[in-house]
């Protein structure tokens, strides 16, 4: 009996859907640190306050800016764009730099690089021509690259778990 083609939907999530949280590494410990929006603010998502925060040495700063960071293109933020700590979720390969925000933005392009079918959401229903998944990088939608792209997302998970 043949198995149904994994498929994914573009959610027609964009990158600003997953600056809520962000993983970062502590510039003072070198371990899992976590940006995050406040909750209960009155500014736009991206301009919201932000709070950087280590568990494991107690590191805490607040941004509370009008502007962020640059963002370094096509291959990806070395660095979040608030404080301009490096990302934990980084990882380069040789065709390029993978990277994500945090698990849940990992998670997606799991389940894009996994698919074997791929259905991109047309721009012409909510006028939004560009979501994440049509900005990926070529060589991580290219199906010649899936167990490398897998690998490399896993590997990124359990640094997570492991912390190192």
């Amino acid at each position: 009996m043949p198995t149904s083609p994994a498929r994914f939907r573009d959610p027609r999530s964009t990158e600003y859907d997953f600056l809520d949280s962000i993983l970062v590494r502590c510039p003072r410990c070198d371990r899992v640190a976590r940006v995050q929006r406040q909750p209960h603010s009155a500014e736009p998502r991206p301009f919201a306050p932000r709070r950087l925060v280590c568990r494991s040495c107690g590191l805490a700063r607040v941004w509370a800016g009008r502007g962020i960071g640059p963002w370094s293109g096509s291959s990806g933020p070395a660095a979040d764009a608030y404080f301009g700590v490096r990302l934990w979720l980084r990882r380069e390969t040789r065709h390029g730099r993978l990277w994500a925000y945090d698990l849940a933005h990992l998670d997606l392009i799991r389940r894009f690089a996994g698919a074997t079918l791929r259905e991109r959401a047309p721009w012409y229903d909510t006028g939004q021509k560009l979501t994440l998944v049509a900005r990926l990088p070529a060589w991580v939608t290219s199906a010649k690259n899936r167990d490398e792209v897998l690998r490399g997302v896993d590997r990124l998970r359990r640094s997570v778990l492991t912390g190192s």
